[in-house]
């Protein structure tokens, strides 16, 4: 395995290792925090600990940090692989500036948003941080999928990240609300991020087994997806190469 190889492993060692055990933990926390709400208000003695609400706080934090990085880094590799490979910085150094300040403020408003009470900003930095991801997302080196948007890995993850800063900017007005409208709301979004992230690994899975070591893309290239054929020469080169 190449050097590229390996960074090209980053994004799905992260999702694998970090975001989708986050995921479970979570749901986990989610559900026990529904459970004891709903006892206390029917009167009942719970014997889920108080704690709970705020494990899921700290936990959700964790995981839109895990969503919203690997998305990141997932679009960082294609990029920045290709600005090299190309010379993007020499040929075109006004967008390698561009798209590289995109990323440093994408990822210096999603830390403020963290850091700030006041509803504004987090309103701000919410909306800068969604608008970098999909700037970032927008350039050509990001395979999207954009035929088969409705089953595509890039958008089923911009999604996902975009509800995950959502969850962050609420998470203060979830508690001032008496009327719980916003916790219903905030329930419904999160409800569709799950899916969005059982989506997420089905796509992901898809896209890894289409992604060749770099040493078989010379020779994949030659292959026609349409009618799944490679030409006699292609496929001896390739099992020659191994």
């Amino acid at each position: 395995m190449e050097l590229d190889d390996f960074f090209a492993l980053i994004h799905p060692a992260i999702a694998v290792v970090i975001v989708f055990p986050l995921i479970g933990i979570v749901t986990h926390r989610a559900w026990q925090v529904r459970q004891r709400r709903l006892q206390l208000a029917n009167g009942e003695k719970s014997k889920i600990p108080p704690i709970v609400g705020s494990e899921h706080v700290e936990i959700g934090n964790w995981l839109s940090i895990g969503v919203v990085g690997a998305a990141i880094l997932g679009m960082a590799y294609p990029i920045f692989s290709r600005f090299l490979k190309n010379d993007t910085f020499a040929k075109d150094p006004l967008r390698a500036f561009w798209v590289t300040a995109m990323f440093m403020i994408t990822t210096a408003t999603f830390t403020f948003l963290f850091k700030v009470k006041i509803k504004t900003w987090r309103n701000i930095f919410a909306a800068a941080t969604a608008i970098g991801l999909l700037l970032i997302g927008a350039q050509p080196e990001v395979f999207r999928r954009d035929n088969e948007w409705f089953f595509s890995h890039y958008y089923y993850g911009v999604a996902a990240a975009i509800l995950m800063i959502f969850s962050v900017a609420i998470t203060q007005e979830i508690y001032r609300d008496k009327q719980n409208r916003w916790r219903y709301i905030h329930i419904i979004l999160n409800c569709l991020a799950l899916l969005l992230f059982v989506g997420q690994g089905m796509t992901g899975a898809r896209d890894l087994l289409s992604i060749p070591y770099s040493w078989q893309k010379e020779h994949l290239r030659q292959c026609d997806s349409k009618t799944r054929t490679c030409p006699p020469k292609a496929i001896t080169s390739f099992v020659g190469d191994r």
